[in-house]
């Protein structure tokens, strides 16, 4: 009977010794590969160290030879059961030439990251074989899929300086874009016009930071940017708006369908979930419900995921439907990946901010995520905030590219003046409904009723500033503010 055969690890010696002895005789042929090939990437590990020792050498300006490197290897046990230091010689005589070393550790680099695959897939078996009970299967791909990716990007991403032309000619295209719309915006509009001039859209690469108090909007004012986007990305074409993933971490998916399905039939999301609406509303409902199910906007809510996990995500979502945008809800209450918990929030916040970050690089696409702001605001008189107001300040204010604010000086004035809901002692109806009255008109004047404002603390590549916008609270939506010159009048969008 046959005996089960046996399968070597995918390798090419030979390739190995030519590149090698290609250094040794000629060190441009070292210049040539250090871009993308590394010690790690030889399968055997004498020729890793030799590749390693050379390279060393030669940064330090001097010339790899079979002698100079001799006196390094004189106790390698490694290279002593090849030949020792005559071995150095051999591989110098076996050179190629520097034209084809390149092509050579082309060779070498794909055959480590076969070797790469195999090892993954056996990790993947084992795993699944004797997984732990505290682990779902669910985890365990997640795991799989991020080492799939992390290799994907070694394969794909080798770095490196490019030429000035390249960078220019990117940005030729990009301000060609902008003055082929009509809202002449480099990135993703927002669909409130006084923020995307300010701003000029949400651009690619860009983390940006929307932070405001508890029951200040900034999750509705997420939500309408990003159906904003979707809808122009679905009704504009491939040139506008854009394919929106949304990490709700907070909410579920069913309540934030529910804000958007209220913002845009106009329909209190209260009603709406206990059922309080009319014949004809709830006709209108399910009409709007079947506009927007078309939309490019994908929700993820599940709860507690790691920086590593929401990567891992978004790749996924990139890959299969070509993400331009991200939406996280919120920044705090993503996990850091490893297990580096003891090292206190800050760090694992700066972790967090630097993932998102190089998560918007990478993608290439701008990520939107809120943040908590912390309780100094409520000690000062103007509670407009800052940017040392960040919960953990420090990381979020230094990785992002721009920090925006929430904030309604409706929401406080309401809890300092009190609306009347009952006459006064010895107050006539008459007198009640006259201070119900002045309430109102103070309310519209001081307490700038369906006004809200969207600061601008920070922004990389443009002035900072406070935009006005309007907010209707029962469909917590937020749009243009339409502004008379006596006052401002909020006519809505």
């Amino acid at each position: 009977m046959a005996g089960p055969s046996y399968r070597e690890q995918p390798c090419n010696i030979e390739a190995e010794q030519a590149l090698l002895g290609a250094v040794l005789i000629n060190n441009e042929a070292a210049h040539r590969v250090t871009g993308f090939l590394g010690a790690e990437h030889f399968f055997w590990p004498v020729h890793g160290r030799i590749f390693d020792a050379a390279t060393k050498i030669i940064d330090r300006g001097q010339i790899a030879t079979p002698t100079t490197l001799k006196t390094y290897f004189e106790r390698d046990e490694g290279l002593t059961e090849v030949g020792g230091s005559e071995y150095l010689a051999r591989l110098a005589s076996a050179a190629t030439t520097v034209i084809n070393s390149e092509d050579y550790a082309r060779a070498i680099y794909d055959l480590y990251l076969r070797r790469e695959l195999i090892e993954i897939g056996e990790e993947m078996v084992n795993t699944a074989y004797d997984a732990d009970i505290d682990e779902p299967a669910g985890s365990q791909i997640e795991v799989s899929e991020k080492h799939l990716f992390d290799l994907a990007e070694k394969g794909s991403h080798e770095g490196g300086f490019l030429p000035f032309k390249s960078a220019m000619t990117a940005a030729v295209l990009a301000a060609e874009a902008a003055y082929k719309r009509d809202a002449q915006l480099t990135g993703v509009p927002t669909g409130l016009t006084d923020l995307d001039e300010l701003l000029g859209g949400l651009h690619r690469s860009d983390l940006l930071i929307l932070a405001g108090r508890p029951s200040m909007g900034k999750t509705a004012l997420a939500t309408n940017i990003a159906f904003n986007a979707a809808k122009a990305r679905r009704y504009n074409g491939a040139d506008d708006g854009a394919v929106v993933g949304f990490f709700s971490l907070e909410m579920s998916g069913e309540q934030l369908a529910t804000r958007i399905l209220s913002e845009q039939a106009e329909i209190s999301s209260h009603k709406i979930r206990r059922g309080m609406v009319s014949g004809d509303d709830f006709h209108k409902v399910v009409r709007v419900a079947n506009e927007l199910e078309e939309l490019p906007f994908f929700i993820d809510d599940t709860p507690a995921l790691t920086i590593a996990a929401l990567r891992t995500r978004a790749r996924r979502l990139k890959r299969q439907h070509n993400l331009s945008m991200l939406v996280i809800d919120y920044l705090q209450l993503i996990r850091p990946s490893g297990n580096n918990r003891s090292d206190g929030r800050v760090q694992e916040v700066s972790e967090i901010t630097q993932g998102l970050k190089a998560l918007a690089k990478d993608l290439d696409i701008p990520v939107l995520a809120l943040s908590q702001l912390s309780r100094a605001v409520e000690q000062r008189d103007d509670k407009r905030p800052q940017l040392s107001d960040l919960r953990e300040s420090g990381s979020i204010e230094q990785d992002a590219d721009v920090v925006m604010f929430v904030y309604r000086e409706e929401y406080y004035w309401s809890r300092t003046h009190p609306k009347p809901i009952r006459p006064r002692k010895d107050e006539t109806e008459a007198e009640f409904i006259l201070r119900q009255q002045q309430w109102n008109e103070d309310y519209q004047r001081e307490g700038r009723a369906g006004e809200a404002e969207i600061i601008v603390g920070k922004q990389r590549h443009g002035p900072t500033d406070t935009v006005e916008v309007y907010f209707a609270q029962q469909f917590t939506r937020f749009g243009n503010l339409v502004q008379t010159d006596d006052d401002h009048d909020d006519a809505g969008l």
